[in-house]
């Protein structure tokens, strides 16, 4: 039995119960984040899937504690390894922070200090959470550059972040959070600036590492062609909340979400040559002026009053599958 397999018996490494995050703004409350629930265990992948505004991103910093004001974690809890990250003062998060817990940012720069070497970064890194010589460090931050595909990594070492490309600065922030070996990642689209060749290189270095460590990763993107080769499960988020969560395969090849669907058939390659590329009509809804009922229901083709009327909750209609929807996909044709 591998580490990715579900460990029934084991505490899980990310426990996410009924999280909510607003933002206070002169505007109104927008509700970033709203009731979101995720079991995550040891050496699994999830992928968390939804357009721009989503929420998604969002959800990623309020598991790090990292919502700035006028944003704040207003309730749920966000159990890690089973401590509740909510009730831990900065200073304890700091010292999970890029040790037992890391997440590598959609933006490079928002990782790295500008002023110092990738080496000096790196090395204090590793010292800050482990007793190790600063030779050793030096040697794992070499080995951590090779890793994720970067020649001539001690050169890379001594460079400053200008000197190197977006797509190699990307690839540093990745080995950063590679170094300790974490027991959970938040990675928050980090292959976006990346070709496709290192990109697959980076995404079987980190299916390795959590099918050998056990370590835990959330895959954050709108990609959803990168979550199907990489990601255990999927969920997917719209409007702050989500909408379907299930085995890759299932969601993939049987959406039940009409908003799942519509994501799935806007991929090119699922379309005929030739044909238009199927679209999602009109626009997500503004965080601070959702609709009453279902947030999905006014771009939704089997929107009912029912829909208009309330909020749909998360359900189990199949075994392993949880969706939000008064009307979910059941048949062939209605995932056409």
């Amino acid at each position: 039995m591998t580490l990715s397999q579900d460990l029934s018996s084991e505490v899980p490494v990310l426990d996410v119960r009924n999280l909510c995050t607003r933002f206070f703004t002169e505007a109104g409350v927008g509700k970033a984040v709203e009731d979101l629930s995720l079991c995550l265990r040891r050496g699994e992948i999830l992928g968390l899937v939804g357009e721009s505004g989503s929420g998604k991103t969002v959800a990623g910093f309020s598991l790090m504690g990292l919502i700035d004001p006028p944003g704040r974690v207003v309730s749920g809890q966000v159990l890690f390894e089973g401590v509740d990250l909510t009730a831990l003062n900065e200073r304890a998060l700091r010292k999970l922070r890029g040790n037992r817990i890391a997440m590598i940012f959609q933006d490079p720069m928002m990782t790295l200090n500008p002023v110092l070497t990738i080496g000096t970064q790196m090395i204090e890194t590793l010292r800050a959470h482990r007793r190790i010589s600063r030779a050793e460090a030096w040697s794992r931050a070499r080995d951590g550059l090779a890793r994720v595909g970067i020649a001539a990594p001690e050169e890379r070492l001594a460079a400053y972040p200008h000197q190197l490309s977006g797509g190699m600065r990307q690839r540093v922030a990745i080995a950063i959070a590679l170094l300790n070996e974490p027991s959970l990642i938040i990675a928050d689209e980090p292959t976006t600036a990346l070709d496709v060749t290192i990109q697959a290189q980076i995404l079987a270095e980190v299916q390795r590492l959590c099918r050998e460590t056990g370590t835990a990763l959330i895959w954050v993107t709108h990609d959803l062609a990168v979550v199907s080769g990489l990601a255990d499960r999927i969920a997917v988020m719209y409007a702050g909340r989500l909408v379907e969560e299930g085995r890759t395969e299932a969601i993939i090849e049987q959406p039940l979400h009409p908003y799942t669907r519509g994501l799935i058939a806007s991929v090119p390659s699922r379309n005929l040559r030739g044909e238009r590329l199927r679209q999602i009509p009109g626009m997500t809804p503004s965080l601070m002026s959702l609709p009453e009922g279902c947030a999905f229901a006014p771009r939704c083709d089997r929107a009912s009053e029912a829909c208009r009327a309330r909020a749909p909750v998360m359900e189990t209609p199949a075994s392993g599958r949880m969706v939000r929807c008064f009307h979910p996909l059941t048949a062939p044709e209605d995932r056409s």
